[in-house]
């Protein structure tokens, strides 16, 4: 054995010397043999069912999950308001039928924030096609271009809003997990290119939505915060002449929506001081489109649309859900855990996100039934208004670590270790996003090499873009999102009728519990805390 291989040979133990493989042992056979990560979940979708932001369901989940985590021996357990979310909504009875030139059942889903019809309403249907647009310039454009057009023509009329799709489409696996060749590309660097503008209006929005992903996984919170709020302001203006020139209700189609599977998000602002919008429904693809072939031939067409929503005359506040195991020698540094509680309307919100809130419920009750003896605190957050913007984890972080447009941090910034997010459906973990933070690499090839054997194995550098630990990266803090296995997120349950318990896999959300509760530890004992990115890098 020559002098090198040596020196690296006896460096292998050094590489473990962190991780107390004995504690990992137990942790593996409590969340393996002892699981309840999947009586967390139930209880979150079959019993209290979809948790949208305001919604009397959401605060009936939130009161349940508190006495759970009181009742696993948490302390400090509480609803914490974070300010005004915006108006309650929540979906009570709803129908759309074809009934002219005969009946037809459509596969409907109404979006959330939409106007109640006050019984049912019977129109004619009308083409009007509104560009569908990320970009904010495109998307004001032509809008004005579409009032002009359509100014006058409206009244009484229930409006297919979008374009019909002329040739059939191209259907993904609906499931999947990573190959060893995916993971190995999510390993590589990305190739150095020259530094884009991340000032709104000099931006380029591709239409591939593969490179649109790319894209937005390069912007900083602030950019994506002005995009979300010109988005707004353009849908606010788009329901005022809505409603202003009196059309019954909108049936829209989606690109996702096939069979029987629909797509529900939101038609207009939660806020109360925006208007509602119209009674507005997604429909399945094909039937929109059947909808739109009548249309060409001329045919008397009328559809019938009921829906009937409970909602609030004001704002809400909203509320994340906390709780804590006390630390010993360093209990004022804490490690965060989290995922968002909320979810859309439909479905039962299984793998978008309780899953997430399942497993990290299951770190805790793991992390306190073993009684293990760590250093810092260990603080769980259940988010709300994930789904509207990160709103409960940006308002949580601004209030108690710093405000990301100031960079004005608080005391306790430098006393938060870090935070790890789970929010990709009900996938098994196979690595972490770096988010560019490349000195946590061989802190996280350290914790994870105990799961290598489970299919742990990818660090990746690359940044993630979409959920909670975004609030706490934008202020230079650790915050981290795990690689999951596809599944069937993308293709069959997000935002969709189908994000329900029968989607989860137990022996995943086991897994992610497992590594997760093993990652805490670790953080939760080790000596030093991790380290952080410069700030001065996190300015564009």
């Amino acid at each position: 054995m020559n002098k090198t291989a040596l020196a690296l040979f006896c460096a292998l133990p050094l590489l473990a010397q962190d991780v107390n493989l004995t504690t990992i042992g137990q942790i593996k056979t409590e969340a393996y043999d002892h699981s309840q990560v999947m009586d967390h979940l139930a209880y979150l979708t079959d019993v209290y069912g979809p948790r949208l932001s305001g919604s009397p369901e959401f605060r009936q989940a939130a009161d349940w999950a508190v006495k759970r985590l009181e009742a696993m021996g948490l302390t400090n357990v509480h609803l914490e308001k974070w300010g005004p979310f915006g108006r309650g909504w929540s979906v009570q009875q709803y129908a759309v039928e074809m009934i002219e030139p005969r009946y037809s059942l459509l596969f409907a889903t109404p979006l959330a924030w939409s106007q109640s019809t006050n019984g049912p309403v019977t129109g004619d249907l009308i083409l009007a096609p509104l560009t569908r647009t990320i970009d904010p310039k495109k998307a004001a454009s032509d809008l004005e271009t579409f009032e002009k057009e359509w100014k006058g023509k409206l009244r009484g009329k229930i409006v297919l809003l979008t374009k019909p799709k002329t040739t059939a489409s191209a259907l993904k696996p609906t499931f999947s997990r990573y190959t060893d060749a995916e993971l190995a590309e999510l390993a590589v660097a990305p190739t150095p290119v020259a530094k884009i503008s991340t000032k709104l209006a000099e931006i380029t929005f591709p239409d591939d939505p593969e490179e649109l992903g790319k894209l937005f996984a390069t912007l900083p919170s602030s950019t994506i915060d002005e995009l979300i709020a010109a988005r707004t302001a353009i849908t606010n203006r788009r329901n005022k002449f809505f409603h202003e020139e009196g059309l019954l209700g909108l049936l829209s189609a989606d690109p996702r929506a096939h069979l029987s599977l629909t797509f529900a998000e939101q038609a207009g602002s939660q806020e109360s001081k925006y208007p509602l919008a119209p009674p507005t429904f997604v429909v399945t693809e094909e039937q929109y489109n059947r909808l739109t072939r009548i249309l060409e031939k001329k045919l008397p067409l009328k559809v019938r649309m009921n829906l009937k929503a409970s909602i609030s005359d004001s704002d809400i506040d909203g509320l994340n859900i906390i709780g804590e195991i006390p630390g010993g020698t360093k209990k004022d540094e804490i490690v965060m855990i989290g995922a968002h509680f909320d979810s859309w309307h439909t479905g039962t919100g299984a793998t978008d996100n309780g899953a997430g809130s399942a497993v990290m419920m299951e770190v805790m009750r793991i992390l306190k039934t073993l009684d293990l003896k760590m250093d810092r605190t260990i603080r769980i957050a259940l988010w709300s208004g994930e789904e509207q913007g990160l709103l409960g984890s940006k308002a949580y972080v601004k209030e108690h670590f710093g405000d990301p447009k100031t960079m004005q941090l608080t005391s306790a910034d430098a006393k938060l270790d870090a935070y790890f997010n789970l929010d990709n459906g009900s996938g098994k973990i196979r690595g972490v996003y770096l988010q560019k933070n490349d000195a946590m690499r061989p802190i996280f090839e350290k914790w994870l090499a105990p799961f290598r054997d489970e299919g742990v194995s990818t660090i990746s550098i690359h940044n993630t873009g979409g959920t909670d630990h975004l609030s706490f990266d934008a202020i230079g803090l650790p915050g981290f999102q795990f690689i999951q296995d596809p599944l069937d997120y993308g293709t069959v349950t997000h935002h969709s009728a189908m994000d329900t318990y029968d989607h989860a896999i137990p022996s995943d959300l086991m897994q992610a519990s497992a590594v997760i509760a093993s990652v805490v530890y670790d953080a939760a004992t080790r000596p030093d805390m991790l380290p952080r990115k410069m700030l001065a890098r996190l300015s564009p």
